[in-house]
């Protein structure tokens, strides 16, 4: 292998190749293949395979915390396998809700080494069988490998993959083309069929089209082919008629309905999908029959936007997603990262309301010039993003003249043409304001309205119940820090630095606890701790462990640990303790460590090798009154250092705990010859790479120095 490597695009080529292996070698009908792009906790859709992109269109990005199949999959680093339509509902009920079609899923993990590098997910028909075959099975863990060999490559070249703004979707596999004798045969059998015949191409635009089928649904060949039916045909434009088309292409399954064209003309549709498109056959049924849809007879929808099925799915991706969102940081993200590229929008902002002022909690293409117009402009004020929070009236601009005329202050902005501002409201108050932003003319139909007014419902709620969640987020962060240590001391011979990373769901308090405490001129303590349990009752119980330990400081480590379990014992709280006490003898440079069900610490010895001590075990904190917990003496000369840790900074689902307590060992020797500041920002960071940030993590750094730092 030379040293230059390939160039950018030929590493693209190869990742395209192994994930047109993964269709190829285990049957399946699409693929999307997600980068997990380093530092960031949301995976992003970089190749994709078997439907066109505008399906895709709410899985772009997928945040780690999301709980669909392939953020679990990557973040326990094992395949889930969803075998059915009826396992996708009750395991995954929000990918199932926007999803409702017959397909099985698998999604897996590419990961090198302890680190993921993002996921795979393939689908089938419905009609595979419930369990993957060994073969298959075997076949996806291969393409994985593959995939995770080109992007390990690429790192090692220092020219990793970009997953890019939009997936690269490959091309179908097709017969070659038929000669024009073939064709014309062809042409002449569907033809002579007593139905009409059309072929639809990936994104459901007509193809092909015979004239009996261009009478059977009411038009001419030559104004239909090239177009969207459910748009060129009116009476087609009701969202059914393009679900159908999308539950094809997703499941890849013959699909049939009966609907009625204007009117008395009953239709059959029979569509028969494979990787390249539809072919759909349609004859006229005789007599009343039940229809599988509804009539249709709303007007077609409108060029600019996008079809009502399409809105549909997103609106139900949006509700589901927003439920799930906790902050008001979530809730922006979230509607930034669906918004904007679903309803084809160019520039979002969304305004909070509070104390009579109006507060910009997030943007997207828009400048921040513009946003610091916004920022503060106070309830009372006439410019449209804060008059329809005060009259409750979606405000819409199909033009900037029209803007103009009803704002006389507004100017072109951002080349920015027409506007929406959009009111939001939850349970009659007012939450705030949702400008959206559009580069060309934009003639809001009345369907579109009330689709922008419906999205807006669904914000403010969303909104309204993240602020009562950042509200309790405050309130713990402040219980949390008012148990933990203000501020390290300083002693004389010690380089000390400590860290508190509260998990990425839930309240954001937890027990996890750290200490250290000045004895006198030539001795210290430092303790560790990890209650059971991420609320209130573990946080309060944390200061109580805290506080034992802090006032029978001094004493020898056993003992300190055996005072501090029949505390606990007397107090009886239902919930469990690990515990790790170190008494540090600077003038004898030893330190004396004792474990209550503790992971082990790590010594960095002054030569730079590092050493995972594996103390005598003792039980945890609150389980058994007269519990003993032995005590180990190690060395401490200058330059040594120890790292105290709770388990968040270790587990990894999946991986066995010693091989992530070895890897964090190796990260700790490299990072030898820092302050211990730069270390533990190091292996915090490190921690958020590898770990699936579910649980809480305290570190805490402890070197010895010749002298008292300056």
């Amino acid at each position: 292998m030379d040293d230059v490597g390939p160039a950018l695009d030929s590493t693209e080529d190869l990742l395209d190749a192994a994930v047109a292996g993964a269709l190829r070698e285990t049957g399946a009908t699409v693929a999307m293949l997600y980068l997990l792009p380093p530092g960031e906790s949301t995976l992003r859709l970089a190749v994709l395979a078997g439907v066109p992109a505008e399906i895709a269109d709410p899985w772009l990005r997928v945040p780690m915390s999301a709980p669909v199949p392939v953020s679990d999959s990557v973040k326990d680093r094992h395949l889930v396998w969803l075998g059915s339509q009826e396992e996708l509902a009750r395991r995954y009920p929000r990918t199932a809700l926007v999803l409702p079609y017959r397909f099985a899923l698998a999604a897996a993990p590419l990961v090198d080494g302890v680190e993921a590098l993002g996921g795979l997910v393939l689908l089938w028909p419905g009609s595979h069988p419930a369990q993957l075959t060994p073969q298959e099975r075997a076949a996806v863990h291969g393409c994985c490998r593959d995939a995770t060999r080109v992007l390990h490559e690429a790192r090692e070249r220092n020219r990793p993959v970009d997953a890019g703004t939009a997936p690269r979707v490959l091309p179908p596999v097709t017969a070659p083309p038929a000669d024009r004798t073939e064709a014309v045969a062809a042409a002449d059998f569907v033809g002579r069929l007593p139905g009409g015949c059309c072929t639809l191409d990936m994104h459901g635009r007509i193809t092909f089209l015979t004239e009996t089928g261009a009478e059977l649904v009411g038009g001419r060949v030559k104004d239909l082919v090239g177009t969207l039916p459910w748009e060129s045909l009116r009476w087609m434009a009701d969202p059914l008629f393009e679900d159908q088309y999308r539950g094809a292409m997703i499941s890849r399954e013959q699909m049939s309905f009966v609907a009625l064209r204007p009117p008395d003309q009953w239709l059959s549709f029979r569509l028969y999908p494979d990787a390249s498109g539809i072919s759909v056959y349609i004859t006229p049924v005789s007599g009343p029959h039940a229809p599988a849809l509804p009539t249709a007879t709303g007007a077609a929808a409108s060029p600019s936007a996008p079809g009502r099925a399409v809105a549909l799915y997103h609106l139900m991706h949006l509700a589901a997603t927003l439920t799930e969102a906790v902050g008001i940081q979530d809730v922006v993200g979230l509607i930034s990262e669906q918004l904007v590229p679903a309803f084809r929008i160019q520039a979002l902002a969304v305004l909070t309301a509070a104390e009579g002022r109006l507060r910009v909690e997030g943007h997207r293409g828009f400048s921040d010039a513009l946003m610091e117009c916004f920022e503060g402009a106070p309830l009372t004020s006439p410019a449209p993003v804060a008059h329809v929070l005060t009259t409750g009236v979606p405000a819409f601009y199909r033009t900037f003249d029209e803007f103009r005329r009803a704002f006389a202050p507004a100017t072109l902005q951002e080349g920015l043409v027409a506007w929406a501002f959009l009111p939001l409201f939850a349970s009659g108050r007012p939450v705030g304001t949702l400008v959206l932003g559009y580069e060309r003319t934009r003639p809001f139909e009345p369907e579109e309205r009330a689709l922008l007014t419906s999205i807006a419902g669904l914000i403010a709620q969303a909104l309204d119940r993240a602020r009562l969640y950042d509200t309790k987020e405050q309130l713990a962060h402040s219980l949390q820090a008012h148990l933990l240590p203000h501020t390290l001391p300083r002693i004389a011979g010690l380089d000390v630095a400590a860290r508190y990373l509260p998990a990425t769901r839930g309240m954001g308090i937890g027990g996890d606890f750290y200490d250290v405490i000045p004895l006198d001129a030539t001795t210290a303590a430092a303790a560790i701790g990890d209650v059971q349990g991420h609320n209130v009752k573990a946080a309060a119980l944390m200061g109580q462990v805290r506080t034992a330990v802090h006032a029978s400081a001094g004493a020898p480590p056993a003992e300190v640990l055996a005072r501090t379990n029949r505390l606990l014992a007397d107090l009886d709280p239902d919930l469990f303790t690990s515990c790790l006490y170190v008494h540090l003898d600077l003038a004898g440079h030893r330190a004396l460590l004792a474990t209550a069900g503790h992971p082990p610490p790590l010594l960095r010895h002054p030569g730079g090798d590092t050493e995972v001590l594996r103390l005598p075990p003792g039980l945890l904190l609150g389980i058994d009154r007269d519990a003993r917990y032995p005590t180990t003496e190690i060395p401490l000369p200058p330059g040594a250092t120890l790292a105290l840790y709770t388990d968040g900074l270790v587990e990894v689902p999946g991986t066995d705990l010693d091989e992530s307590t070895a890897a964090l060992a190796r990260r700790f020797t490299r990072s030898g010859g820092r302050p211990m500041d730069a270390v533990a920002d190091s292996l915090v960071r490190y921690a958020k790479d590898v770990t699936p940030g579910s649980d809480d993590i305290a570190l805490l750094l402890i070197k010895a120095l010749e002298s008292e730092p300056t």
